[in-house]
């Protein structure tokens, strides 16, 4: 079994490291080249592309100017202690142990607009490029083109090696850099559903955070087999067999 998750808009680069383990990312030369293209931005150029605030234009045009390999300990930070957004304050992976960070870098991967897949202790320099930015490269017109069929390819060679099942926990911007009528394997889909005003439905930041927690499950619990995820029950989640199918999986709870 293997998952996939979202990277995070923010960052965290201070916080101290609770592991001194890493290692690089796969993709670091489809990296450079975008980054080539990046630094060739002015700071309103990185505004206007990702719809962000004046001030987010230039602080990541000077990431992009000060991005520079090799990635080390010193320049770089393992992905998973570096992205600090909802599904991060759900996995809490500052609070994994060695044999954790171990079931996690061989159980989960983050898709990624500039480094394609990282697993959690992956060095990555900060960054931000996501998936569905509409970002002209030498490979087409948009990232997805970008990185056209190296994502999935790089999820069935793992596959392969394991159970062919991949349980998606990403957003639908990342996921559709997965290609899945090319993906050689049983997708399972959760979907987090809160009760309000009458009715469950799925509400944006508890779900993102929902998909940090079954991740989280699943690591800490040894957790190999999908259908065991099924017993997921952090936060108040439960299982709904009612609600769900084979491969997309209700996971409801009750007003907070």
């Amino acid at each position: 079994m293997l998952m996939v998750v979202s990277p995070a808009k923010n960052l965290d680069y201070e916080s101290p490291l609770p592991t001194d383990k890493y290692t690089q990312p796969d993709f670091l030369d489809d990296a450079c080249e975008l980054i080539d293209q990046l630094k060739a931005l002015e700071p309103h150029q990185v505004s206007n592309l990702m719809g962000i605030s004046d001030k987010l234009g230039q602080l990541n045009a000077e990431r992009y100017q000060q991005w520079h390999t090799p990635f080390t300990p010193e320049n770089a930070r393992p992905a998973v202690l570096a992205f600090n957004g909802d599904v991060y304050t759900g996995l809490a992976a500052q609070d994994f142990s060695d044999s954790e960070f171990e079931v996690a870098q061989k159980r989960l991967r983050i898709l990624s607009g500039l480094y394609g897949i990282l697993r959690p202790l992956d060095l990555m320099q900060p960054y931000r490029l996501e998936m569905g930015t509409k970002f002209q490269n030498r490979r087409g017109k948009d990232l997805y083109e970008f990185w056209g069929n190296t994502i999935t390819d790089a999820l069935n060679r793992e596959l392969e090696a394991d159970d062919g099942v991949l349980v998606n926990l990403a957003s639908n911007e990342y996921f559709k850099s997965v290609k899945k009528k090319q993906l050689n394997a049983r997708l399972i889909t959760p979907q987090f559903k809160d009760w309000k005003n009458g009715q469950y439905k799925m509400i944006s930041f508890y779900a993102k955070k929902a998909r940090g927690l079954m991740a989280r499950y699943a690591i800490t619990n040894g957790i190999t087999q999908a259908d065991d995820l099924k017993g997921f029950d952090l936060a108040g989640y439960r299982f709904s067999e009612k609600q769900s199918s084979r491969d997309n999986w209700t996971f409801l709870r009750d007003e907070q």
